[in-house]
């Protein structure tokens, strides 16, 4: 078989490029702050708080592991993910798909309805609410504080904002 003028235009991808060497360079914010959370959240007292409403193996199709949609759960509120959005994301994202404790090459992703029959039981049996409140107890012990979607540090003031000059103005 003779190489097509697109096959001979392709470059083989690089071992660091197909994500089996770590990364070198700079740490992303994101990085940063996911290696935080990790540490910072208390994962298995959430989990122990939702496990007894998650399904259990045997009644149809495995479910994926909780820690797992636990992780999705909170990527979506820090990041403002949609469903649709978040299953996406854990295809194109390797950072992503780490902190979820997902393999590329071994694990299957959840699918979009996947990721919305979990929020929905978190929101049927008001675990949402229980989730958020343990997760800020437990930030505000080291000085940190959570709203919807973002995470704020409250040892730190807030960065001064730049003002306009009169040039920069529109007259």
């Amino acid at each position: 078989m003779e190489p097509t003028e697109q096959m001979k235009s392709m470059k083989q991808l690089s071992l660091a490029e197909t994500g089996f060497l770590p990364k070198a360079g700079k740490q992303t914010r994101k990085a940063v702050f996911l290696a935080e959370m990790e540490t910072v959240v208390p994962w298995s007292r959430l989990e122990a708080l939702i496990e007894p409403f998650y399904p259990k193996k045997g009644n149809g199709r495995t479910p994926m592991p909780l820690g797992t949609m636990l992780r999705i759960h909170f990527l979506q509120q820090w990041f403002g993910y949609s469903d649709p959005a978040m299953e996406e994301a854990l295809h194109d994202v390797p950072l992503l798909r780490r902190f979820a404790g997902l393999d590329a090459f071994e694990d299957v992703m959840p699918d979009e309805s996947t990721i919305l029959r979990f929020r929905h039981l978190l929101e049927k049996h008001d675990l949402a609410v229980a989730i958020f409140a343990e997760v800020n107890a437990v930030l505000s012990e080291k000085g940190l504080s959570m709203k919807r979607g973002t995470v704020v540090d409250g040892l730190r003031p807030p960065a001064r904002r730049r003002m306009k000059t009169r040039s920069a103005i529109p007259r």
